[in-house]
This record gives structure tokens, C-alpha cells and sequence, in this order.
């Protein structure tokens, strides 16, 4: 693979209905972006907090979200969760958080950020308001590659941050419920405005699977479909890393990587190989 000279910052956007494996594409995104030479922020916004396990950290069920750091709410927002504060700050500082409260994984920088309370716009309360700042200052003055695993739905997004966005991803499986959520996703995004959507089909065993989600979801850009790999289980069972478990998924994630590239030129300007 061939280092990239320059660095352009892009900023991506994964949710799905839970257990499609979005996390795992976070995780194979985020690898190839940096073994391409790129800085990488991989943002886990999962309430599930399972994407360091994903690049195989170890005592990663011990990470404590950025939601749960009451020290650190209090010392940005003057109140503390949990406790009757009619002010706080609603713009806090967090332009040093991405460095201080992130861990560092073959050249990769993952946050924990953990789950906000209202869909759309935080929630009223001093972890929500960090959360919004800190969710606006990755999207929009970030100069590097963005990925944020986030739930079934856009919760940690706003209209302001969506501008953000260069590519919201949905991930789906040849399931009804599945697809069901991608719509209802899709909804959501074009509310507050972001409508560069892409779908990325996963656990695909034949042509058949591949041909109803197709069907299915015609009217959705699909960026590419991630081939059945029991050994991407095995890997999560044994608490290894995802990204080292299955060529034909790591084969794939690079298609789909490429075809990132055209959403921001100049993201990817040689072959990944």
C-alpha cells in the first residue's frame, strides 16, 4: 500500500440497526485510511462501546465514555450530570479533547464518546452540551479523516454539524428490519439536511441476498457489499482484532474506501493496493 503525500480531511458518518456490523466497517475504514498515510479519528457514538474491541484493544470494556467523565463535564460546563444546574455552558472547550481523551492504535486515534439523550439536538444538560460542541468540532474544524460509529439513527447529529458530513453510511443486511431502518435513517438525515447517503450491504452470502437488498432499496447509492466471513464471529468471539480476520472483508472495505474518494477529492489519489 502506498503512502498518500498529503492530508485531506474527510468526515464520515456509519449507523445502521445493531448488529449489522457497522462497527467492524468503522474499524476496516479507519485501518486503510491510515495505512494510507492519513491521520484517522475513529469516534465511537455506539451506546454498545464496542468499537476499540473491534481494532482489538485489550480491557477495552474498561473505557469510560466522554458522557460518563463527570470531572471533566464539570470542569468545561461549570455543572455537574445528575445535579440541578439551571446554567451551564453551552459551548464548552473541546478543541484539546481529541488528543487527551483518545487512545492511540496503529496510527489510529479512537474516542469513546458514548450515548447522547435527544435525537437531534443533545439534550439539555451539561454532558449533552459537551457532547454537541464536541461532536461540531471534530465535523467541522477537524483537518483529518473523521469516522463516527454511531447507533441505529443520527442522535449525535444536528443541522449544524450535518455540514459537516461529507458521507452519512447506512449499514444493512438482506433483513426487512434492516432495510426497514435504513429508510427510517435516511429520513432522519434528510431533516437536518444531510443528503449525501450511501448504503453499504453486509453479510452477504449469494447473489440472491445481494439482489433484495438491491431491490429492496433501489433508490439508495450503494457503495459496495461486504461478503459473508464466519471468521469475522470467530475473530469477535476470541476478542481479536476484525481488521486482521478476513481478506475478502478487508478486499471489500477497500472498494468501498475508494469510492469514498470521489466524495472529497483528492481524499485518495493512488490506487490502494
Amino acid at each position: 500500500m502506498q503512502d498518500i503525500i498529503h492530508r485531506l480531511g474527510m468526515k464520515i458518518a456509519v449507523s445502521g440497526k445493531g448488529g449489522v456490523g457497522k462497527t467492524m466497517l468503522v474499524a476496516f475504514l479507519s485501518t486503510i485510511f491510515a495505512k494510507s498515510g492519513y491521520s484517522v479519528l475513529a469516534i465511537d457514538a455506539d451506546p454498545n462501546i464496542n468499537l476499540a474491541a473491534a481494532f482489538g484493544l485489550p480491557n477495552s470494556e474498561k473505557i469510560i465514555p466522554i458522557s460518563k467523565m463527570d470531572d471533566l463535564i464539570e470542569e468545561r460546563t461549570g455543572a455537574r450530570p445528575g445535579q440541578m444546574a439551571p446554567y451551564f455552558k453551552l459551548n464548552p472547550k473541546v478543541d484539546d479533547l481529541p488528543e487527551k481523551c483518545s487512545l492511540k492504535h496503529d496510527g489510529i486515534k479512537i474516542m469513546v464518546m458514548g450515548p447522547i439523550k435527544a435525537a437531534g439536538s443533545g439534550c439539555y444538560c451539561p454532558e449533552g452540551a459537551l457532547l454537541e460542541a464536541l461532536v461540531a468540532h471534530l465535523l467541522l474544524r477537524r483537518d483529518e479523516v473523521v469516522i463516527i460509529d454511531m447507533e441505529a439513527g443520527i442522535e449525535h447529529l444536528t443541522r449544524g454539524t450535518a455540514k459537516g458530513v461529507d458521507k452519512l453510511i447506512i449499514v444493512v443486511e438482506p433483513t426487512r428490519r434492516s432495510v426497514e431502518t435504513g429508510y427510517r435513517v435516511r429520513d432522519l438525515a434528510l431533516e437536518i439536511g444531510l443528503q449525501n447517503i450511501g448504503v453499504v450491504g453486509n453479510k452477504i452470502r449469494n447473489g440472491k441476498e445481494k439482489d433484495f437488498l438491491i431491490s429492496n432499496m433501489a433508490d439508495f447509492e450503494f457503495l459496495g457489499f461486504i461478503p459473508y466471513d464466519e471468521s469475522i464471529a470467530e475473530a469477535d468471539m476470541a476478542g481479536s482484532p476484525l481488521v486482521d480476520s478476513s481478506e475478502k472483508v478487508m478486499s471489500e472495505a477497500k472498494n468501498i474506501a475508494a469510492r469514498l474518494s470521489v466524495v472529497k477529492p483528492g481524499i485518495i489519489n493512488k490506487a490502494i493496493g
